[in-house]
């Protein structure tokens, strides 16, 4: 006699119960779920006594044990939703924050709505050139990062978004354009910024698990800044913005960095107080 088929609603307990040490193990059992099952929430929640197969209950299963080791979520479920946009996510890129929309809505604060020119550095994911694509389609967009895995992933955004406006290509920051004479009217970018000391105590699950190489940036923490700030006048137009993300504590150093060729520096606050994105504009 076959054993009896379970129930959504009891192998999503039986996660959730699994993950009791997580303070969202009720939402994280339930995405798990979804993308195990290849549910939606709606035929989930319409039909939670319907029987879940046993592929999809061993997957699920498999993925919550890999959540209790740590795993970040998006890289179970294989996306995150940035600027209300779903992304697809791997280990390969840093994981978009919602702190970061604080840059995008400061290039749409600052555009002219035109056929301006962007170069996002370091695009990972591609989350800051898409999110801008859809805000400025009349804008040409390029998106730049020196991982081949990470500008896959980038490409597999862009062309099922449909953000054909944005290009990619492999670049240590500005490698790719010098000698070009290229000139940008905007310039982005979410940097790594952790220091060595801070490094250590990230928790685990960064730690661990994301790109090291997205996140660290020397014993300061302010080694990709600095060269970000030398080298970004070149490669813009007279007038031009280089807008960027910064870490806790790293504000007044930073503004630091800026000489006279810079003018109108300003800086933009998340959502929680803290000091986010700095604004600088050649003079």
């Amino acid at each position: 006699m076959n054993p009896r088929t379970e129930t959504l609603q009891e192998v999503f307990r039986l996660g959730a119960s699994l993950l009791e040490g997580s303070p969202h193990a009720l939402v994280e059992a339930k995405v798990l779920l979804l993308r195990a099952a290849r549910l939606s929430e709606e035929v989930f929640l319409a039909a939670p006594q319907a029987g879940l197969a046993p592929p999809a209950r061993a997957f699920f299963l498999r993925l919550v044990e890999k959540r209790r080791r740590g795993v970040p979520l998006s890289y179970l479920t294989g996306t995150r939703e940035f600027w209300s946009i779903p992304l697809g996510v791997s280990a390969s890129v840093l994981i978009p924050r919602p702190e970061t929309e604080v840059l995008v809505e400061k290039v749409l604060e600052l555009s002219s709505r035109e056929r301006e020119t962007i170069l996002d550095v370091g695009t990972g994911s591609g989350n800051i050139a898409i999110a801008l694509a859809k805000e400025l389609p009349r804008a040409r967009i390029l998106a730049a990062d020196v991982s081949l895995r990470a500008l896959c992933v980038a490409r597999r955004n862009a062309e099922r978004l449909k953000a054909r406006r944005v290009e990619f290509l492999q670049s240590d920051m500005f490698s790719a354009f010098r000698g070009t004479g290229v000139r940008f009217d905007f310039i982005v970018s979410n940097p790594p910024y952790v220091s060595a000391r801070e490094w250590q105590v990230l928790p685990p699950e960064v730690r661990d698990y994301e790109p090291r190489r997205a996140l660290l940036a020397g014993e300061s923490g302010l080694e990709v800044i600095r060269r970000l700030v030398g080298r970004a006048g070149r490669f813009l137009r007279p007038g031009g913005y280089l807008i960027f993300e910064i870490g806790d504590g790293q504000r007044d150093e930073v503004l630091g960095l800026f000489g006279k060729r810079w003018t109108e520096i300003e800086t933009a606050w998340d959502l929680a107080g803290k000091p986010r994105v700095i604004t600088a504009r050649r003079a």
